[in-house]
């Protein structure tokens, strides 16, 4: 190992050189400095790397003549220069690089690293970026490192022999923070979304990008969840902290978090320095889907640009501009997809952040490169839902994503879809939120004697469900529930008993999960009547699941929002052969009247006294 010198350049980069500098916020910007004084020197040399965070003094105009950077990630100052025709982009996973610099397709000549002092084994650490920075150690022909003070000592796969090193130059720099935005409301309000789909004892990845890092502020609430993932951020560090995190569920490295790099504060830093908690690997080892299927419930979460009505996703593009990279969202959707119990997660806000455009489309602008296929993507979440697409069609696909984009756009993406055949002309109603102006969320978990179902609004995508439903009752129970025996229920009539306009008239449902799917389980209604005052309710609750306590709590939902509507009068029609119903309302003081030669009753409830009655049993 010899110390650099200026004169050492004219050994190191040989003209068609290609030089790849370290990632993230490993950046080892002492070296790079030393290497552009001497850039006269250089003849046609290319430089590469993926995310980097800081200043990027290579892709200054002066060195065009000289030095050329292909990028495999597109910060907005190199993404400039790639428009402008000085830089190339190459799109590729992540964990596809290593197998590019090691091999002949992009072979590394030299490797511009940065690493902490040696231990007193004589070895390094790569410190917050191992990724693919160990591949491009291993292929170089010279390795050129800043050994800097200021880097933390990370373990796992981060340490390397100092007789890897050709060259070093010790330098302390601070190393770069990256501060991630606060979130906006709509993306808590759709990370609160997400943090429903991961259980307990899940085994967590987070992608960039503030949407998926914000779902990480939602689960401090979950308990034995495990980290695998690329990035280690700072809500990850207080995960640990507050003791959602422990890794003690985990099936592949138990009690360990495993990640390539971090991406934070100084503190994040600090808590790096020797935690042996933490394991750190390359890129194309976290990243590899046989790997990281290995932990049971293991959840991606991932961002997207767009995503079309049949569940494709772009990420890299704004049509023929190019933004941001690859990532390693197909590594992680694709790893968490194979998991047993695993489930792999879109997240985005409905609209762009300047509120001019829809990021559910029916179709992408011209240019635009699908980051993610459909048959990969299993649900896609904003802040009005979650989309559920694995095992549907793309008729149920398309409604689904209508009632999870903005409302504003719904009715033109229905337009769209029809035109192009994707449903049926009759599916022309317009999904209204039951409260898409506040911040409450529409669907909540909700426990029945030790089972668990989810709580939500019926929507137009539950048709076939409903169908389901239907078709599980025996005769006896429909006859007590329309009046009559109903042999049978058309996917039309299914469509318009789920497409309610929830602003109006409710249609609430008990869904149990079943895996990736959701099967109703009961369901509560009502409809106002002409004065506004009052509202018939009706009710039918699955046969497996009777005296679990369903109707008491789908009445109690319906009375809440009677109230919050000024509605004073909550009323049924009970055949009179359904008992467990007329039980139910004259439990909470119902008067019943009877009338000469009807089958039925009819039972009419206050709703400020059934309220008080709900109360005081609870």
């Amino acid at each position: 190992m010899k110390e650099l010198t200026p004169e050492a350049w004219k050994d190191i980069v040989l003209p068609g050189s290609r030089v790849f500098i370290g990632s993230g916020a490993a950046v080892p910007f002492a070296v790079v400095e030393s290497m552009l004084r001497e850039s006269g020197r250089y003849h046609d040399v290319e430089l590469t790397h993926i995310h980097t965070i800081g200043d990027l003094p290579w892709i200054e105009k002066k060195y065009d003549s000289s030095l050329r950077t292909n990028t495999f990630f597109l910060t907005p100052s190199i993404q400039e220069a790639v428009s402008d025709g000085r830089a190339d982009y190459t799109p590729c996973p992540l964990s596809d690089v290593p197998s590019l610099f090691g091999g002949h397709l992009l072979p590394v000549d030299v490797a511009l690293i940065q690493v902490s002092p040696p231990d007193d084994n004589g070895c390094v650490s790569l410190g917050v970026s191992v990724d693919v920075v160990k591949s491009a150690i291993k292929a170089a022909r010279i390795v050129v490192a800043q050994i800097n003070p200021a880097m933390p000592y990370t373990l796992g796969s981060a340490r390397i022999p100092v007789r890897k090193i050709d060259y070093y130059l010790e330098a302390e720099q601070a190393i770069p923070t990256f501060s991630w935005q606060s979130p906006r409301a709509d993306q808590l309000k759709a990370a609160q979304y997400a943090a429903q789909l991961v259980e307990d004892g899940s085994t967590i990845q987070v992608g960039l990008g503030n949407t998926p890092q914000a779902v990480l502020t939602a689960l401090k609430n979950h308990r034995h969840l495990g980290i695998h993932s690329g990035l280690f951020s700072d809500a990850m560090m207080e995960l640990m902290q507050c003791g959602a995190v422990d890794n003690s569920m985990k099936q592949y490295h138990v009690g360990k978090a495993v990640c390539s790099n971090f991406l934070g504060s100084k503190k994040l830093y600090d808590f790096a320095q020797n935690n042996d908690e933490i394991e750190m690997h390359p890129s194309d080892w976290v990243g590899n889907a046989s790997r990281i299927r290995k932990n049971h419930k293991m959840v991606a979460i991932q961002g997207a640009y767009e995503v079309d009505l049949t569940g494709q996703v772009v990420r890299d593009s704004r049509g023929h501009l190019f933004y941001g990279g690859m990532g390693s969202t197909q590594d992680f959707i694709r790893g968490a997809g194979y998991s047993k119990g695993g489930r792999p997660l879109i997240i985005l806000p409905s609209m762009t952040e300047d509120g001019k455009h829809s990021r559910i489309v029916a179709g992408f602008k011209p240019g635009s490169g699908v980051n993610t296929g459909r048959g990969d993507i299993h649900y896609v979440i904003t802040e009005y839902g979650i989309a559920r697409l694995r095992g549907r069609s793309i008729r149920e696909r398309v409604l689904n994503m209508v009632e999870v984009a903005h409302p504003d756009y719904r009715e033109n993406l229905l337009r769209d879809a029809r035109q192009w055949g994707w449903i049926p002309k009759f599916y022309n109603i317009t999904p209204k939120d039951f409260s898409h102006s506040s911040d409450e969320l529409h669907s909540r978990p909700v426990d029945f004697k030790g089972r668990r179902f989810v709580f939500r609004p019926l929507l137009p995508s539950d048709t076939r469900s409903l169908q389901e439903f239907f078709y599980s009752h025996d005769k006896e129970t429909i006859s007590m529930r329309y009046g009559h025996v109903k042999d049978r229920m058309t996917n039309e009539s299914a469509y318009k008993l789920t497409s309610v306009d929830q602003s109006v008239d409710v249609a609430f449902a008990l869904f149990e999960e079943k895996g990736h799917r959701q099967e109703i389980a009961a369901i509560g209604r009502f409809y106002q009547d002409p004065s506004g005052l009052s509202a018939e309710i009706a009710f039918m609750v699955g046969e497996n699941v009777r005296r679990l306590g369903m109707s008491r709590f789908l009445l109690g939902e319906l009375a809440t929002v009677a109230k919050r509507r000024s509605i004073k009068k909550l009323w049924a029609s009970v055949l009179k052969r359904n008992k467990a119903m007329a039980a139910l309302f004259i439990g909470y003081g119902a008067e019943k009247k009877s009338y000469l030669g009807e089958d039925s009753d009819e039972f009419t409830i206050d709703v400020d006294e059934l309220l008080l009655s709900l109360e005081k049993v609870d």
